[in-house]
């Protein structure tokens, strides 16, 4: 399979930004607390003028529905969504907040990026940060080998097969959800056997796009690849805090150029 060459939205740093943090593939569910609190605690000291979550936030969304529009009058009761609404919430009103669909959570609309004070980007964005340019991207559209997969992607895009799926109640759609998070679950230890970014599809859309690095999570195989021509891909963790060593991990862009930081 070849990659098309999408339209690349921009996105330009304000000039007060100073730093900037990327995280992705943190799959928050109500099954895994640690994960929850660990990005709780992020979430509320992170000193970045801006964060970036460039897909999979959630394990899984089924519609803005599930959070009520307005959590500041809401002080008991609040379920598993609104609760992390809430912290994101609390971030918007202090930093930069951006969002990009994953192949998890594709279905956060402007309901949602209201209640958070957050940006729905498109994937992909590049970001001019400092005079240098960043190719943003969840990463899935670029798994070639992965032709189910793209295949499934290209029909749950699709607004028609959103429009219908949003239709269905919140409760049918919540029984969907719980479904899918246990045929995850199944399917645990198959995560090393996802296909990986192609890395000639990344050299053309970093070629596109005018930029020299790509930033992007989906694979859960964290690392720097050097593509030639000072092309280089950066790949974002997963949050897995069962792992040795575990993997909670921030991606920060400074004058430093771009850094890991290790969470406790």
């Amino acid at each position: 399979m070849v990659a098309t060459i999408p339209n690349f939205a921009e996105l330009h740093a304000s000039q007060s930004w100073a730093t900037v943090d990327f995280i992705s593939d943190l799959h928050l569910s109500e099954s895994e607390p640690s994960i929850f609190d660990a990005w709780q605690r992020y979430m509320v000291s992170t000193t970045a003028d801006a964060v970036f979550i460039l897909g999979d936030l959630f394990e899984v969304w089924v519609g803005d529905d599930s959070i009520r529009a307005d959590l500041s009058t809401q002080l008991s009761g609040l379920n598993f969504e609104e609760r992390c609404s809430l912290v994101l919430q609390a971030a918007g009103k202090r930093l930069d907040l951006f969002f990009m669909h994953g192949n998890r959570d594709f279905l956060m609309g402007e309901s949602m990026m209201n209640v958070c004070k957050a940006t729905l980007m498109t994937d992909p964005t590049v970001l001019t940060f400092q005079q240098q340019r960043y190719l943003l991207t969840h990463g899935d559209m670029l798994c070639l080998d992965d032709t189910q997969y793209l295949a499934f992607r290209d029909i749950v895009r699709q607004p028609a097969w959103q429009h219908t799926q949003l239709a269905k109640p919140l409760a049918e759609r919540q029984a969907i959800g719980r479904h899918m998070r246990a045929e995850s679950q199944k399917n645990q230890q198959n995560l090393l056997e996802y296909a990986d970014v192609d890395d000639a599809a990344s050299i053309a859309w970093l070629e596109a796009s005018n930029a020299k690095t790509m930033i992007h999570g989906h694979t859960h195989k964290p690392a720097n690849h050097d593509l030639g021509n000072g092309f280089k891909r950066v790949v974002m963790t997963d949050w897995d805090l069962k792992a040795t060593p575990n993997r909670a991990e921030v991606l920060q862009l400074s004058n430093n150029g771009l850094e890991r930081i290790q969470l406790n």
